[in-house]
């Protein structure tokens, strides 16, 4: 058997250890995802938070009084 040309090949990449970097990456990586993947992933992140039954999602109102001008 010749182990020169096996069908498993390696693959390494390099990346900055900058902080930025990686919540660059993360963000357009989601960005990518359609609306219901996005969804989805927060649905199963509060599952593993709260459990199968999960609380629903709090709704906030704030009013703001601006100057008349």
């Amino acid at each position: 058997m010749d182990y020169n040309n096996s069908m498993i090949r390696k693959i390494v990449q390099k990346h900055k250890l900058d902080k930025n970097f990686e919540i660059k990456q993360n963000l357009e990586y989601w960005l990518s995802r359609p609306p219901e993947e996005r969804i989805e992933a927060i649905e199963i992140l509060r599952r593993q938070m709260y459990g199968e039954n999960p609380p629903r999602l709090q709704r906030v109102i704030r009013v703001i009084k601006r100057k008349q001008s």
